[in-house]
């Protein structure tokens, strides 16, 4: 008995699985191919789903600041009220706030040198705490927004902005500005690229009122508690809101998703995307079984238990998954790096890859319940027909 178990077991099944697949390359190759783009498309959707997430909290999560004090009733970060700047000096004055400075986040018109308007977001602040402004700066030094009329933009948005080098000469709201530096991957999900330059700069070219701000943004003492702190920020400074910085950052991300719709119309792609790789994956999976209906009905005629038949049809599921899932996986991160490049974020981060290969094993196998039926429903007696 044992020996006759022995020709049913796992080694086998998986041998006959591969055998199989491979049997017709012409169909292997087609099924794989069907698989990796289903891979891709669920890759690229998902991506795309994370890359607006990130884009909405960006400047918030690359701000080393602990809280955020807003205008009262503000949602997200980049559509806000004013504020008057002696909130800053109260803000300074409570326990446990170990730094807090001003930061000027303004919509103004950007003037490009040969012409024509493009709406821009104008960032400002304080360069000598280092709390906020740009990074991943790969063109110019930090040092060169001290400068009058100085900003900084990013290389993504170079030709929507008509700049081609550092020192090109724009206008800022009818004021004169120079670009002395560049960013890399610094993007805006509204669109409107952003624009660094020192405090005082932003609020000139800005057109903002003196005393007034956008934001306060601080640091707290090692040894403070935050959410007593901002309560007491809170209680001083009745006209504002006061956030930590991971709760502003979820008001942000939560507004521009669900709020807006925006969000909603990208997670329903991603959804789709995924549907559409379950229906491409079943249908390539589903005719390979079927293909091989007549040799699953000689293992039914031989004697086959019905557990082997299974393990032979969720083995094509595991090879395919493989064969087919990592290559898509890889595509998805090469077209992901290139996204790197382009206005539109695609984020397809490495750990990404298992739960990827995870929806793709789950997408064969569940594909193969189709099949399975099929193939249990077959008479041995067809074998022996002609």
């Amino acid at each position: 008995m044992k020996r006759g178990r022995s020709h049913w077991g796992a080694g086998m099944a998986g041998l006959l699985a591969w055998r199989n697949l491979a049997h017709d390359r012409s169909r292997f190759v087609v099924t794989l191919v069907g698989i990796i783009f289903a891979v891709v498309l669920i890759a690229m959707q998902i991506g795309l789903f994370l890359g607006f997430s990130d884009s909405t909290t960006t400047i918030i999560r690359h701000t080393n600041a602990d809280f955020w004090i807003v205008a009262k009733g503000s949602q997200n970060f980049e559509v806000t009220l004013p504020i008057n700047e002696r909130e800053l000096y109260l803000a300074r004055s409570v326990p446990g706030v170990a730094q807090a400075e001003a930061l000027l986040v303004q919509f103004t018109l950007w003037k490009k040198p040969d012409g024509g308007n493009e709406s821009v977001i104008v960032l400002g602040s304080n360069l000598n705490t280092g709390l906020a402004g740009p990074w991943h700066i790969v063109e110019g030094q930090l040092e060169d927004l001290r400068r009058p009329d100085a900003v900084m933009i990013d290389r993504v948005f170079l030709d929507k902005l008509g700049v081609s080098t550092v020192g090109t000469r724009v206008e800022i709201n009818g004021r004169r500005a120079i670009v002395v530096g560049f960013t890399q991957g610094i993007r805006s999900f509204t669109t409107s690229p952003w624009v660094f330059a020192s405090y005082r700069n932003a609020q000139y070219l800005s057109g903002f009122a003196e005393d007034a701000t956008n934001y306060v943004i601080g640091r707290l003492h090692p040894d403070a508690d935050p959410a007593r702190v901002r309560d007491a920020l809170a209680q001083i400074l009745p006209r504002t809101d006061v956030y930590l910085s991971e709760q502003f950052a979820t008001r942000t991300r939560d507004y521009w998703m669900f709020t807006t719709g925006a969000g909603a119309s990208v997670l329903i792609s991603a959804v789709l995307g995924l549907l559409v790789g379950v229906v491409i994956v079943a249908q390539v999976l589903y005719a390979t079984t079927v293909d091989h209906l007549p040799e699953f009905g000689t293992l039914s005629a031989m004697g086959a238990p019905r557990a082997f038949i299974y393990k032979v049809i969720l083995g094509q599921a595991v090879i395919s998954a493989t064969l087919g899932g990592l290559p898509g996986i890889a595509v998805s991160m090469i077209i992901a790096k290139g996204s790197e490049s382009t206005a539109a974020a695609i984020l397809v981060p490495p750990w990404l890859v298992a739960p990827l290969y995870g929806i793709t094993l789950a997408m064969c196998i569940l594909a193969s319940v189709a099949s399975i039926r099929k193939a249990m429903s077959i008479d041995p007696a067809m074998v022996f027909q002609r």
